[in-house]
């Protein structure tokens, strides 16, 4: 009889990658799905849910992204300042324009568990509008997404 294992938190650290993502003509939901598998671990033999066991994760040229369908045009991203009257309405053109390192942010924390956990995954995620900071002394793995 097998007995199940499980991962730990210290056995979870020993085992980070580094993978990087070019966002240039990607749509943006298949970029969301496929960096929160990465960030949570799901892709690993070893994966829990209670334990982060995920990877480090760079997202490049997120200023370049696609969203699929009218949604450019038609959709809309809301933000509140607090204040009265502090509503900010903005379209996904501005979004790409100015905001697409907020949009990739919040569509990949759409995608995590809402707990603590989560807070402490989404730190492992380095989005870039441009080619950004250099990484090569963590020798990411470059990670081509179809679409």
């Amino acid at each position: 009889m097998q007995k199940t294992t499980m991962t730990k938190k210290a056995d979870a650290e020993k085992n980070r990658a580094w993978y990087e993502i070019d966002a240039t003509d990607v749509i943006l939901g298949k970029l969301a799905t496929t960096t929160a598998d990465l960030l949570r671990g799901k892709q690993k033999t070893h994966f829990n849910q209670h334990v982060d066991c995920g990877d480090f994760v760079i997202i490049r040229n997120a200023s370049k992204i696609r969203l699929s369908g009218n949604k450019a045009a038609k959709e809309k991203w809301y933000n509140h300042s607090g204040y009265i009257g502090g509503l900010r309405t903005r379209t996904g053109k501005e979004m790409i324009a100015s905001y697409s390192d907020e949009l990739i942010i919040g569509a990949v924390k759409g995608m995590l568990p809402k707990n603590r956990l989560a807070r402490q995954i989404i730190k492992k995620l380095h989005v870039y509008k441009d080619q950004g900071k250099d990484h090569t002394a963590q020798s990411p793995k470059i990670i081509k997404i179809k679409y």
